[in-house]
């Protein structure tokens, strides 16, 4: 049982299915090269939000395939940046949680000139209308992030965890 879980409650889907992770990218010198200006790429996305801890299981959501990079589209000439999101299961109550610690990752890692949409997977999702209303909204992930406990949980899900 995850550290995470209070004692008692159950696994919403207990066996989830586990994928392989990517290879790590190694950097070219202009991507180091603080002097040229360097776009902002799908992979790069990726990268930042791949290892993000699903807040179910002791796996990232990359792992779970929660996340691809096929689902994320940047645009950096326009600073846009879209993640689409898919939940284990069809009526994962994770999935506002795993969307906030998406945004809040992209929020805290990216120049303020991007606009960050985050949204679940077209037709993944029982309540996918109301999350991504959600995600979408300003204030209320504003709000969210005033609340230290639901604050606590995101920072638990961006923490590095040990392999």
């Amino acid at each position: 049982m995850s550290s995470k879980m209070s004692a008692g409650s159950q696994l919403e889907n207990a066996n989830p299915v586990i994928f392989q992770r990517s290879v790590e990218r190694l950097l070219t010198a202009s991507e180091e090269d603080e002097d040229v200006h360097d776009a902002i790429d799908d992979r790069e996305i990726f990268d930042l939000i791949r290892s993000i801890n699903d807040p179910e299981h002791p796996l990232s959501l990359e792992e779970l395939n929660v996340v691809e990079q096929v689902r994320v589209k940047v645009n950096d000439a326009e600073s846009t940046v879209g993640v689409e999101f898919t939940p284990t299961i069809p009526h994962c109550s994770m999935a506002t949680l795993i969307g906030l610690s998406i945004k809040v990752k992209l929020l805290r890692s990216l120049p303020d000139r991007f606009k960050i949409d985050v949204h679940i997977t077209p037709g993944t999702h029982a309540s996918e209308e109301a999350v991504n209303k959600q995600l979408a909204d300003k204030e209320r992930v504003a709000a969210a992030l005033e609340n230290s406990s639901l604050l606590e949980v995101v920072n638990q899900c961006l923490s590095t965890r040990s392999i």
